[in-house]
């Protein structure tokens, strides 16, 4: 599990270190200070979707909140995450909302390769991100992780000038920092995978721990 670490180092480290040079082939330079990117927490992240899957009135919402980095969210995808779809998201009991934590710029790649594509591929592409999340996040230096980020884009239909468009985005960027940070403060998470289940917070679960929550909600 992992835990948060303090918002102004991840701007630092996510939105200076600028995922929108990507595409330049070299590890960016010249970072922002945390203090010039305080700036980053007064941005305006209305234009932020959160990424929904299931029945809009269903009786209960479960929000995760899950960082792309992160081995203990990449084992609930591939181990709860499919039966919890199955048994309750596609049968029309659970509103299921992702919300993304940035630990670190790699994460921040991810989320904005992954919501590239729209809510119609997001699911797919973090799917995706998950399963291969030990290939992608090991592969070597910053420009390595990044061209293994954009192979995934790829595999998912997704066109190099559409790829490079999204990752040249810096307010973009510097939005999704700074709306993970008010999702993060609004409902107190301090590691991931966390979960918020119609309003109350839980850690993370195996399956039947979630059975026994989502049914006792039914």
């Amino acid at each position: 599990m992992k835990r948060l670490i303090p918002f102004l180092v991840v701007i630092a480290i996510a939105v200076a270190g600028g995922a929108y040079f990507l595409t330049q082939g070299s590890e960016p330079a010249n970072a922002q200070t945390a203090t010039e990117s305080t700036e980053a927490a007064s941005v305006d992240t209305s234009g932020i979707p959160d990424m929904v899957l299931g029945n809009a009135d269903a009786p209960i919402t479960v929000i995760e909140y899950a960082s792309y980095t992160c081995p203990h969210c990449a084992t609930f995808h591939e181990n709860t995450y499919p039966q919890l779809k199955a048994d309750y998201i596609d049968t029309g009991k659970v509103k299921f909302v992702f919300r993304e934590i940035y630990f670190d710029r790699f994460g921040l790649w991810a989320s904005m390769i992954a919501r590239c594509g729209g809510q119609e591929r997001f699911f797919g592409i973090t799917d995706l991100l998950m399963k291969g999340q030990s290939n992608w996040a090991r592969a070597g230096d910053p420009v390595a992780i990044a061209d293994e980020i954009r192979k995934v884009g790829r595999l998912a239909g997704l066109q190099d000038e559409q790829l490079q468009a999204c990752l040249q985005d810096e307010d973009n960027a510097k939005a999704l920092v700074a709306w993970y940070e008010q999702n993060a403060t609004a409902d107190d998470i301090s590691s991931t995978p966390s979960f918020v289940i119609n309003g109350t917070k839980y850690g993370n679960m195996s399956y039947e721990d979630f059975k026994g929550v989502l049914d006792g909600l039914l």
